[in-house]
């Protein structure tokens, strides 16, 4: 997994610009620890860090293939899953190999099938690739979004990068967010494409995005279709495990250590278990991971979180048999000023997921003293219809994303609902904004002939979780681990998978009568049966009230220095939420001081320009 930047332009000798080229490259450091190199011609300037994954010694970008026309140059980041298959058939076609990479493979499959190489790649991926043949750049997105890529245009060029860091190094990129970018920070909904920064484009999921001198042209490679579904559910269950089983086994191809992060859930412990027994057959043992924290008195049950992780783990590592590492933090560790300044600059952004996004941070930093690469249960619960609100009838019956719509989140009832309200409802319309996404979203989701209403709803609520929430995920995962060097990979984003489950009719999405049936049953004879009817649980937090305390003293301070990231805010109503008692805080509250603070941070960092009006 690595970083990638590049600048192209028809106007400038770029052989001049090293210094504007290392200064994007540079701002992704840790996402390529292990080496760095560049690349100079006079209209394309391309950068790379690597964090070495396959073949250690070879993969050094850019790589170059130079051809009888001009040279071919790959920056690229993220693994290819089928590229052992790819190098196959490509040396039967007649290419040569120097390396054992992925990175070759890619390289080489563009050269014989040019752009159509996106149409044969399965894994993760975002990369540039410069063909000096006809002077063109190709920007690539993997299907799901699991790798981010940017761009933005600049005069006679365009500028590219893994993050948007990369972008706001380049002389020509201002920090600049407007009320569009804003509505996208509080409106809980990932339009694709988005990038939040003015003037800032990301490549979507599934595009290929071209630039050369007649100007930029956007393909979509790849979109989830509408399929009828023929398959009985005993035959769509043994599907289900069949695909499951080849992208654990595909993904667990790596020249460094790795391991699962296990939290005790049905994806997790199904990952767990199924590369339990592929390493098994090699003659390994798994690795596991579980986070947890320490407590100053017994685990809390709520209506997100109905029982603690650790138990369902330790079962899940004595029946699989698993080298196990338990990550315990404290209060005192999330609330570090310094851990909150490292996950905004790795998002780039303010509003994530506060505490989170701390813990999941901390998680990952500690995984990389043992591991580089993980294998995570990410997007299961969008595939398979896990969240609680897929099934609330209520919930249902309301064409809006459903995430919003359960959580009641109206102007007065915001997970930032200290937020000033006159900014949230007039200058943003967040509910205009809302209703806006959905229907721009749902409309691109063909109707299915013969589909009755609540089929066709149910479609539709898959639909905007896999294209509306699930970049907000992945995008989350992607920050924190690349923030400390180590490669994160989601099995159930194999694009087969999230295809062939996404046509599965609802009612045999949840054939049992709850949710994730398909799952549920393709992988319950390989655990514990506790494991296997568990009530899913969002990932923890800390139950510390103390945690709540140092957020209170930290937000009083910026009310104290009148910090500008208070006056986004209701002063008053943020000021009486400092003052109360921490176990009277409620959630809102909680997550309203987070913000506040993440806020603050982020204006600090990047000195943003800020444009509503």
């Amino acid at each position: 997994m690595c970083g990638i930047a590049g600048w192209i332009s028809f106007q400038h000798d770029l052989d001049r610009e090293l210094a504007a080229l290392s200064a994007m490259t540079d701002t992704m450091a840790c996402r390529g620890p292990d080496a760095s190199g560049t690349w100079l011609s006079a209209h394309a300037a391309l950068g790379h860090r690597r964090l070495s994954i396959i073949d250690l010694a070879g993969g050094v970008q850019p790589m170059v293939a130079e051809t009888p026309d001009g040279p071919v140059v790959l920056t690229y980041s993220g693994e290819a899953y089928n590229f052992t298959e790819l190098r196959a058939e490509l040396r039967r076609r007649g290419h040569e190999f120097r390396t054992s990479s992925d990175t070759e493979v890619v390289l080489r499959g563009y050269l014989e099938w040019g752009q159509g190489v996106a149409d044969r790649l399965n894994g993760m991926y975002a990369l540039g690739i410069w063909d000096g043949r006809v002077e063109k750049l190709v920007l690539l997105r993997d299907r799901l979004g699991i790798k981010p890529l940017y761009y933005a245009p600049t005069a006679g060029g365009l500028v590219f990068g893994s993050e948007a860091k990369a972008l706001l190094a380049h002389p020509e990129v201002e920090p600049v967010v407007d009320a569009d970018g804003f509505r996208e920070l509080f409106g809980f909904v990932k339009e694709p494409g988005r990038a939040v920064w003015a003037g800032m484009h990301e490549v979507k999921p599934g595009t290929m995005v071209t630039f050369d001198r007649s100007g930029l042209r956007e393909h979509v490679y790849w979109r989830l279709e509408v399929a009828e579904h023929r398959d009985d559910t005993e035959t769509t269950v043994r599907r289900v495990r069949e695909m499951l089983e080849d992208s654990v086994a595909r993904q667990l191809v790596a020249d460094v250590p790795q391991c699962v992060l296990l939290s005790g859930g049905l994806d997790s412990s199904a990952l767990t278990a199924l590369a339990g027994r592929r390493l098994a057959a090699d003659g390994e043992r798994a690795r596991t991971f579980t986070v947890d924290f320490e407590q100053s008195d017994a685990f809390r049950p709520d209506d997100l979180r109905g029982s603690p992780d650790a138990p369902f783990a330790r079962e899940v590592v004595q029946h699989v048999g698993t080298l196990h590492h338990d990550i315990k933090l404290d209060y005192q560790e999330l609330a570090n000023p310094e851990v909150r300044r490292a996950t905004v600059t790795a998002r780039d952004l303010p509003f994530g997921f506060g505490e989170a996004d701390n813990s999941l941070y901390l998680l990952f930093k500690a995984i990389r003293e043992h591991s580089t690469v993980a294998l995570s249960g990410e997007s299961s619960d969008e595939i398979f219809g896990g969240y609680p609100w897929f099934h609330l009838p209520a919930v249902q019956q309301v064409p809006m994303f459903p995430w919003v719509t359960a959580s009641g989140l109206g102007p007065r009832n915001h997970p930032t609902k200290l937020i000033d309200p006159d900014l949230l409802l007039r200058t943003l319309d967040v509910p205009g904004y809302w209703a806006q996404r959905w229907s721009d979203t749902v409309a691109a989701l063909p109707v299915v002939a013969g589909e009755d209403a609540h089929e066709r709803r149910m479609r539709e609520f898959c639909y905007v979780h896999l294209t509306s929430l699930l970049g907000l995920l992945l995008d989350r995962k992607d920050r924190m681990s690349m923030a400390v060097g180590l490669e994160v990979r989601v099995p159930f984003c194999d694009h087969r998978l999230v295809e062939y489950v996404f046509n599965t009719p609802w009612a045999m999405k949840t054939f049992d009568g709850r949710e994730k049936s398909l799952l549920r049953a393709a992988v319950k004879d390989v655990l514990p049966s506790s494991v296997v009817e568990r009530v899913k649980a969002l990932y923890p937090h800390t139950q510390q009230l103390a945690y709540v305390g140092r957020l209170q003293q930290q937000v009083g301070e910026l009310l104290s220095a009148d910090h500008e990231a208070v006056t986004l805010f209701d002063g008053a109503a943020l000021a009486r939420a400092v003052a109360a008692q921490p176990e009277a805080v409620d959630r809102d509250e909680r997550e309203a001081f987070e913000r506040v603070l993440d806020l603050a941070v982020w204006l600090d960092l990047y000195r943003p320009t800020i444009k509503l009006s």
